[in-house]
């Protein structure tokens, strides 16, 4: 029996986000002279922005509050928005779209910022695909933590058994996992296949160019 929700994460699934990320968070950190190494940022990846930069501050040794953490928030976003024209689709992302489009309740699931996510899907003209999209806004914890793909499954009237999510990071693979989801891991952010394996992934790929494993796990083939 095949699956009835398909929840794709964004950053480094279903686009190259990676190095403008790194860069709207460090354009943001440098307001406050803050300085943290742009690997130290990647390994992060698949968290909330806000708990991203709660462990850069951290590791940084620098004293912040609530409205410090809010004022970073809002220069990073705006810092995103700003660089998004450098931001490219993977090749095989629409093809993927495509072929799922109509077939299976789709959505995003990210704990990007819901301003960025949506100005992004709408400049890269991917909004008419997806039945929901649900950001950091739409959830009070953060990946690994279940509740944003918990949160698809109530919303969209899908059990969580009958939904499957794409994902590139271990906080993701991991909050799938715990909301009883299947995965897919895509080795196309910062974590290696053997990563996403260990992490609990039931299926990985390289790339979304490997549609027909993909489409197949789906619809259980």
């Amino acid at each position: 029996m095949q699956f009835e929700g398909v929840i794709f994460d964004w950053d480094e699934t279903l686009a190259a986000t990676k190095d403008v990320a790194v860069l709207s968070f460090k354009h943001a950190l440098e307001c406050f002279d803050v300085d943290v190494s742009a690997g130290f940022i990647k390994k992060q990846m698949g968290k909330s922005a806000r708990n991203i930069l709660i462990d850069v501050l951290k590791e940084s040794k620098t004293d912040f509050d609530d409205k410090l953490l809010d004022c970073l928030l809002d220069k990073r976003v705006e810092s995103e928005i700003e660089l998004s024209d450098r931001v490219s689709l993977y090749d095989g992302a629409v093809d993927l779209l495509d072929s799922l489009f109509g077939k299976v309740t789709l959505g995003v699931a990210t704990m990007n910022d819901e301003a960025v996510i949506e100005h992004m899907l709408e400049s890269k003209r991917l909004r008419g695909y997806f039945d929901i999209v649900l950001s950091a806004d739409d959830v009070k914890k953060s990946k690994p933590d279940p509740q944003i793909f918990l949160c698809f499954a109530g919303k969209m009237k899908i059990l969580p058994k009958a939904c499957v999510v794409l994902e590139d990071s271990i906080f993701g693979v991991k909050a799938a996992k715990a909301a009883g989801m299947s995965c897919i891991g895509v080795a196309s952010g910062s974590y290696s296949k053997e990563e996403l394996q260990r992490g609990g992934s039931d299926v990985v790929v390289d790339c979304l160019l490997e549609k027909k494993k993909i489409l197949d796990f789906v619809f259980q083939k």
